[in-house]
C-alpha cells in the first residue's frame, strides 16, 4: 500500500498520509508527491480546493521519517538531510501561499513535519483528540517546517514557550496559539468531507464549526508572559527557577530536556520573526539552523539518545543554559550565502 494517497474525488483533490503503523511519519518521498500534486492541481480547473488527511485515529502526523537523516548524517553525509529539508520546507510554503482553499483535519499527534503539512492552509481543522507540538528543541533541531513562523505570531510569550518546552496543545491550545483555526467533532468530520467534495467550496465548514472544551494556555498566558520574556534562555531559567510556583517547575523540567543550543535559537528565532510577513520567511531562517545541525549542532546526538539508542541521556554540546553564549547562536543562525534556501523548484 503507498504511503500517500493522491487522487480527485468529486471537487477536491485529496491527499491522505497512509502510515498509520508509524503514525503517518513523513517521508521525503511523502514530501515530493505531496508537493508535485499541489503544482498539478495548482491550474486544474476540476480541483477547487485541496483536501489532506491523515489514516488512522493515533496521529495526523507525528513528524518527519528521520532514520536515513540520521544514518547518512551520522557518517559525514550532510547533503541528504539538507536536501530533504530544503524541498519539505518548499512544500511547506506552497501550501501557505497556495491559491485555493487547502483544507487539513488533524487528528491525534500533529507534530513537526505534521505541523508543516496540516497548519499552514486556510482551513485548519481539529477534533477532541488533537496533540499538537513543537518537539524539535528535545531533538537538537529547532522548530521548523515553517513552525517557528507560527510561534512567532502566537499571542504574547506563547512562541517562546511552547517552542522550547515541546508543550501538546489540545485542541483550544492549537487554535489560540495560531496552529489551526478550527474545531470540529470528529464523527462529523466525514460528512464535512463528503460536502467539501461534492461543493468544492470551503465555506461549508463554517456550519460545522463548534466550540472545543477549555485550554490551559489562555488562564496560564499571565504566568507564561511574565516568565518567558528574558532575554536569553539563560535568563529565562532563572525566572523560572526562582518562581516556585508548580507551572514554573513543570516549564523548567520540559525546558531542562532540551538542547541548550536548539532551545537559545528557538528564542531568538521568534523575536527575529516578530513582524514577519511571509511563513517563507521563517523558512529561510529555520533552513540555517537545519543546514547546518548534524555538523555543528546537536541533531545527530539528539536522535540518538531519543530514537536509536532510546537512553533519554543526550549529551549535549552545551553543559547547561549558561554556557550558550550570544555568538554561538549567531554562528547557527548567520546567512548562508550561496548556500542559502530559495524557493525555485530546483
Amino acid at each position: 500500500m503507498a504511503d500517500i494517497l493522491i487522487r480527485k474525488e468529486g471537487r477536491a483533490g485529496r491527499i491522505t498520509l497512509n502510515r498509520p503503523q508509524a503514525l503517518n511519519a513523513l517521508t521525503y518521498a511523502m514530501c515530493l508527491e505531496l508537493d508535485a500534486a499541489l503544482i498539478a492541481w495548482e491550474s486544474d480547473a476540476d480541483v477547487s480546493l485541496v483536501l489532506i488527511d491523515a489514516e488512522g485515529d493515533r496521529a495526523f502526523c507525528a513528524g518527519g521519517d528521520i532514520a536515513e537523516m540520521y544514518a547518512t548524517g551520522k557518517a559525514g553525509d550532510y547533503a541528504y538531510g539538507r536536501r530533504f529539508w530544503a524541498d519539505e520546507y518548499r512544500m511547506n510554503a506552497r501550501i501557505a501561499d497556495y491559491p485555493k482553499p487547502v483544507v487539513s483535519f488533524l487528528q491525534g499527534f500533529t507534530m513537526g513535519g505534521g505541523v508543516g503539512v496540516g497548519c499552514h492552509g486556510s482551513h485548519r481543522i481539529v477534533g477532541e483528540s488533537a496533540q499538537v507540538a513543537m518537539p524539535e528543541c528535545g531533538i537538537g533541531l529547532v522548530p521548523d517546517v515553517g513552525g517557528s513562523f507560527i510561534l512567532a505570531t502566537a499571542p504574547g510569550r506563547l512562541g517562546e514557550y511552547l517552542g522550547t518546552t515541546g508543550t501538546r496543545m489540545g485542541p483550544a491550545d492549537a487554535i489560540l496559539a495560531g496552529f489551526a483555526n478550527y474545531f470540529v467533532p470528529e464523527a462529523d468530520w466525514n460528512d464535512l468531507k463528503s460536502r467539501l467534495m461534492a461543493t468544492g467550496d470551503a465555506s461549508s465548514i463554517s456550519a460545522a464549526v463548534k466550540s472545543p472544551s477549555d485550554g490551559r494556555l489562555a488562564a496560564l498566558r499571565p504566568a507564561i508572559d511574565r516568565l518567558f520574556a528574558g532575554d536569553t534562555l539563560a535568563d529565562i531559567t532563572g525566572d523560572l527557577a526562582s518562581d516556585g510556583t508548580d507551572f514554573a517547575k513543570e516549564a523548567a523540567k520540559a525546558l531542562g530536556r532540551a538542547a541548550p543550543l536548539s532551545a537559545a535559537c528557538a528564542i531568538e528565532m521568534v523575536r527575529r520573526l516578530r513582524g514577519a510577513s511571509t511563513v517563507r520567511q521563517a523558512l529561510e531562517m529555520e533552513y540555517r539552523f537545519t543546514y547546518r545541525s548534524m555538523e555543528h549542532a546537536d541533531f545527530i546526538e539528539g536522535i540518538r539518545a531519543a530514537i536509536i539508542d532510546k537512553d533519554r541521556n543526550p549529551r549535549w554540546r552545551h553543559a547547561g543554559p549558561k554556557a550558550v553564549q550570544a555568538a554561538d547562536v549567531e554562528k547557527m543562525l548567520m546567512p548562508l550565502g550561496a548556500e542559502a534556501l530559495t524557493f525555485e523548484k530546483e
